[in-house]
C-alpha cells in the first residue's frame, strides 16, 4: 500500500509492540494551526478503552495533556470520529503517545461501515504523523493493526482538515449491510452443491448465503462488508507468510498466491505479475520479498483492474478454500452457520489447518452425520478453533469466532437467516436482507 504524506513534528522515542493508537506530543504544533480542525470535539466511538480517564473524546478535545488510550497488549485497535457530514478531507494529523501503532491504516466512509483507505503505513514510529490524504465521507477512522510497544494504542489528539464537516454530529449509525450491498455473486460449482441441509434450508453455495459468507469473512478480514474492494489488497502483515494479497489473503509464503499467478498467466500469458512467477516459487514457504520488491505491490495492483485476474481471484478461492470446506461440512450434515464456520477456519488455517482442528474437535464430540448434536459439534469446533488461533500473535484476537460465529450459534440461527448482527474486534455489523 502505498506511502501518503510526511513526518513532521516531535518524533517519541517508544518501545512497545502489539497494541493500538498512540499519540505523544504536548500540544498542537505550528503546522496545525492553519485551517479548521473538522474532528474538534465531534462524536467518537472507540473499541476499547484502557481505563474511564482514557476515553475516546479525549482524542479530539484540542488538548495536548489528554488522551485516549486502548486496552493495553490487544491488536487491532481503532478510533472513529463522525465529522457530522459529508467532509472532504484532505489532510489527517495524528499525534501519539509513548504507545504509537507501528502499523495502521486511515480511513474514510459515508455510513460507518463500507470504510475506503485514504492512507496506511506498516512502519510508524510514533511522534506526530502529518498526513497528506485525498477523500470524502461523514465519518474517519483510524485503525492500528500492530502496535509499537507492548502496551495499547494511545493518541493525544486526532485532527483533520479539509473542506465541510457539519456543526453538529448525530450519533453514529450501526453498520448496515444495504449502504454496502453488492450484487450477488454467482455460486460456484460444487460436486456436493446438490446436497439438502438437514432442515431442507438453503447451504452456504446458495448465492445469496454465499454473498453473506463473503461479507462474514470481510468484516474481519478487511473490518468492511465490501469484499469485492479487495482485490488490489496487498501488504505484509508481518505474520510469517509474506505478502498478503487479494479477497481471501493469498500469501506469498504459503502457495496460494503462487497458484493463483500461475493460474492468471495460464489464462493471460504476459500479464504484469508472470514476470514475477521466479521469484515467488523462490520465496514460496518463507516470508522473504526477495525478487518481489519493489515493483510486486504495484503490479498486483494493477492486475486487479484486469477481470481476468479478479475473476481467477474468485475461482480460486473457491477452488482452494470455499468448495472444499462446504463439501466437508455437508458430509458432516451442518447446516449454512457449520459450513461457513469450515470455511472460514480454512480461510485463516488453510485447507490443512480446517483438518486438524476438526480432528481435534472429534475427540471431544461428534458432528450430525456420526450422530452428534449439531449444537455440541459446532461448539467443540470453534474451542479447537480458538485455541489454533491463540497460537499465532497475528491471530490471537478471537472476536470472529467469540461475537461472530458463536454469536449465532447461540442463537440458533443454523441457517444463517438475516437480518444478522455481529461484532468483530469490538466494531459493530448488519446484514438486514
Amino acid at each position: 500500500m502505498s506511502f501518503i504524506g510526511s513526518k513532521r513534528g516531535t518524533a517519541v522515542a517508544v518501545a512497545v509492540a502489539g497494541g493500538l493508537l498512540a499519540v505523544a506530543i504536548g500540544g498542537l504544533s505550528p503546522a496545525t494551526a492553519a485551517g479548521t480542525n473538522l474532528a474538534l470535539n465531534k462524536p467518537v466511538t472507540v473499541s476499547s478503552t484502557e481505563a474511564s480517564g482514557y476515553s475516546g473524546a479525549k482524542a479530539v478535545d484540542g488538548s495536548g495533556t489528554t488522551r485516549w488510550s486502548s486496552t493495553e497488549g490487544v491488536d487491532n485497535q481503532w478510533i472513529r470520529i463522525d465529522l457530522g457530514a459529508g467532509t472532504a478531507v484532505d489532510r489527517v494529523v495524528l499525534k501519539w503517545e509513548a504507545a504509537y501503532a507501528k502499523a495502521y491504516r486511515v480511513e474514510l466512509s459515508d455510513d460507518g461501515s463500507t470504510w475506503r483507505q485514504v492512507y496506511s503505513t506498516s512502519s510508524g514510529d510514533g511522534g506526530t504523523d502529518d498526513l497528506a490524504v485525498s477523500g470524502t465521507g461523514r465519518y474517519l477512522r483510524v485503525y492500528g493493526t500492530q502496535r509499537g510497544t507492548a502496551y495499547g494504542y494511545s493518541l493525544w489528539e486526532v485532527e483533520a482538515y479539509g473542506t465541510g464537516g457539519g456543526s453538529t454530529a448525530s450519533p453514529s449509525p450501526t453498520a448496515s449491510a444495504s449502504a454496502s450491498a453488492s450484487p450477488t455473486a454467482s455460486p460456484s460449482p460444487s460436486a456436493s452443491s446438490s446436497t439438502t441441509p438437514p432442515t431442507g434450508g438453503v447451504n452456504l453455495d446458495d448465492p445469496a448465503k454465499k454473498e453473506i459468507a463473503m461479507k462474514l469473512v470481510s468484516s474481519a478480514e478487511n473490518s468492511s462488508l465490501d469484499w469485492r474492494a479487495q482485490f488490489s489488497y496487498i501488504e505484509d502483515i508481518k505474520d510469517g507468510r509474506g505478502y498478503t494479497a487479494g479477497i481471501i489473503g493469498f500469501c506469498s509464503g504459503t502457495g496460494d498466491m503462487l497458484d493463483l499467478v500461475e493460474a492468471y498467466t495460464a489464462k493471460k500469458p504476459g500479464n504484469v505479475l508472470a514476470s514475477y512467477l521466479p521469484a515467488l516459487r523462490s520465496v514460496n514457504g518463507t516470508d522473504s520479498h526477495q525478487g518481489l520488491d519493489p515493483g510486486f505491490p504495484a503490479a498486483w495492483k494493477q492486475a486487479a483492474t484486469d477481470p481476468v485476474f479478479t475473476q481467477t481471484q474468485e475461482s480460486e478461492r473457491d477452488r482452494v478454500y470455499f468448495n472444499p470446506a462446504v463439501a466437508q461440512a455437508k458430509k458432516d450434515g451442518l447446516r449454512a452457520l457449520g459450513q461457513f464456520a469450515y470455511y472460514d477456519a480454512a480461510v485463516m488455517h488453510g485447507p490443512d489447518g480446517l483438518a486438524s482442528i476438526r480432528s481435534a474437535a472429534l475427540a471431544k464430540a461428534k458432528p450430525p452425520a456420526q450422530g452428534g448434536n449439531e449444537t455440541t459439534w459446532l461448539n467443540a469446533f470453534l474451542d479447537a478453533r480458538e485455541a489454533e488461533m491463540r497460537k499465532e500473535a497475528a491471530h490471537s484476537d478471537t472476536t470472529r469466532v467469540s461475537t461472530e460465529q458463536r454469536k449465532f450459534l447461540n442463537e440458533g440461527n443454523f441457517d444463517l437467516h438475516t437480518p444478522l448482527t455481529w461484532s468483530v474486534y469490538g466494531e459493530p455489523y448488519s446484514i438486514t436482507s
